[in-house]
């Protein structure tokens, strides 16, 4: 009989999975649409089944309720922001890279979580885990064929977008004892009432003559890696908690290297491999904390 900890972990992987997907998503998207649009198309295009799904369960939506600042806060931070400065990122960056770059959640989520999450207090393994990890990433800036001057800030903004998710993963907390479907659904349609104006003020994507390849790209990015993800990673943050939940980062750039070279063909060098080595040491490392005492003796 399969155990509840196989099954965490299998949902875990089943995130990294949907999520690594998006990253070749994104780039394919920002062919055709500006980052803001694509922020703003994503998270309405994820709403939709949501939506869908709390009405046909009966699910009651609370983003207007007396809780809406607290939804309307995390579909900021947690979607609308990282949202955009990913597909900024991702202009420039290739596909992968900005896979691997997204393994820095759980540095800042370990860090954050030790301060404001009673349960998710530093040990030694974690900061073992957190530093293969960071030190992965490190490497992997000097790899002059991939980053260059020329995309180093557009690199920074994914590695930003990436601790937008960990403050929003806080956030979210705030209100765990709320039903899934309509945490996901609120958060959602707050993201797309703020995305909204701004994408259409700023980018008018009604000049756009997109291709097809682009916006089956987008599609894609709304309804998986936005509306099925972010209930996988709710009913996981909820469950087992933020820091075990941001394992998921360490997993991304596997999944999304490899998507990366067979769809997009792109190029994957020995610093690569060298700091997907170095982000699987920090796998095990951050697993193996869960059953440790805390570092700081709390």
């Amino acid at each position: 009989m399969t155990s509840p900890k196989t099954i965490d972990y299998f949902l875990l992987t089943t995130l990294a999975l949907i999520w690594a997907s998006a990253f070749f998503n994104i780039k394919i998207a920002t062919y055709s649409y500006g980052p803001i649009t694509i922020a703003f198309l994503r998270i309405l295009f994820g709403a939709i089944p949501v939506v869908i799904l709390c009405l046909s369960k009966n699910i009651k939506i609370e983003a207007f309720s007396k809780d809406w600042i607290w939804y309307a806060s995390i579909g900021i931070i947690n979607l609308v922001i990282p949202f955009f400065l990913i597909a900024y990122g991702v202009q420039k960056v290739q596909s992968n890279l900005a896979a691997i770059l997204m393994s820095s959640t759980p540095i800042s989520a370990t860090i954050l979580a030790h301060f404001f999450v009673d349960k998710e207090k530093i040990n030694m393994f974690k900061i073992i885990g957190i530093l293969s990890g960071f030190l992965g990433i490190v490497y992997l800036f000097s790899d002059n064929l991939l980053i260059t001057n020329s995309n180093f800030f557009y690199a920074l903004m994914i590695l930003l977008g990436s601790t937008f998710y960990v403050i929003g993963g806080i956030l979210t907390l705030k209100i765990s004892h709320k039903e899934n479907e309509n945490v996901t659904a609120s958060i959602l349609i707050w993201g797309t009432l703020i995305s909204c104006p701004v994408s259409l003020f700023f980018e008018q994507p009604w000049n756009l003559s997109p291709s097809l390849d682009s916006t089956l790209a987008l599609i894609y990015l709304g309804i998986f890696p936005t509306g099925v993800a972010w209930l996988l990673r709710f009913a996981i943050l909820k469950k087992n908690g933020l820091v075990f939940q941001a394992q998921v980062a360490y997993l991304i750039p596997i999944f999304g290297v490899i998507l990366g070279y067979f769809i997009l063909n792109e190029l994957i060098t020995s610093k690569v491999i060298i700091a997907l080595i170095a982000v699987i040491i920090g796998i095990y490392f951050v697993k193996k904390s869960t059953n440790s005492k805390s570092f700081w003796g709390n």
